[in-house]
């Protein structure tokens, strides 16, 4: 199973940081007819977005086309269980992604709006943010 990280970064670990405001760009479908949008802020794994992408790929039986719009950036780093404080900072246990409200992160097109939107609904289920299906107005 590979899964979605990085090829390289300038620093090997990050501040944790907030997720506050809404999404700056990607709130639009750009690629499909449609699409999956985060309703609130939160980190999202890159298991997280591999488990939504199974769960897509599989109810659609490859059928139509899917893009990803998120990317895992973020070293998440974790200190071993039963450590003293101290001794620096724990080594990268995974990756995620910042997601802010408004943010696409799947489309798919090719398929019906109504497997569209059960694809979408098992998807949303694995991932740890409320989510809104949303299709192209035309």
């Amino acid at each position: 199973m590979n899964m979605l990280s990085p090829k390289k970064t300038k620093y090997r670990k990050q501040f944790k940081g907030r997720i506050h405001g809404f999404s700056k760009g990607n709130y639009a479908l750009n690629y499909g007819s449609y699409g999956l949008k985060a309703i609130e802020p939160e980190r999202v794994t890159s298991r997280q977005i591999e488990a939504a992408r199974k769960a897509i790929t599989r109810y659609l039986k490859r059928a139509g086309r899917m893009w990803i719009r998120i990317f895992p950036d973020v070293p998440v780093s974790k200190k071993p269980a039963e450590v003293r404080m101290g001794k620096g900072k724990g080594s990268i246990e995974y990756w995620a992604c910042r997601v802010k409200p408004g943010r696409i992160m799947f489309e798919v097109d090719g398929v019906s709006i109504n497997d569209a939107k059960k694809a979408m609904t098992l998807a949303a289920a694995k991932l740890p943010i409320k989510c809104k299906f949303v299709e192209r107005n035309i």
